[in-house]
């Protein structure tokens, strides 16, 4: 979707697909072209995705996905936390 994936939009999607599909697995893939990638693979993975793409710092942004590094650095100290 070429990184239109907004927080609120992933958090809906997720949140809906979960609801509907408990023992789903759910992967979420988007680019990082608008700059809320990371906000919105931490929105999806509250949501319940199971996994979220993203791509080594020196070749994540725009285009590409987020930023691992920066997940990381997001989730520390959280549920999440790698």
């Amino acid at each position: 979707m070429a990184g239109l994936l907004t927080p609120a939009a992933a958090k809906m999607l997720v949140g809906a697909l979960r609801e509907q599909h408990p023992n789903t697995p759910i992967h979420v893939h988007t680019h990082d072209t608008p700059g809320t990638g990371i906000a919105s693979m931490i929105a999806a993975a509250e949501a319940g995705a199971d996994v979220v793409d993203v791509a080594i710092d020196a070749m994540s942004g725009m285009t590409s996905q987020p930023s691992m590094g920066a997940l990381v650095s997001m989730l520390a100290g959280t549920d999440a936390d790698t």
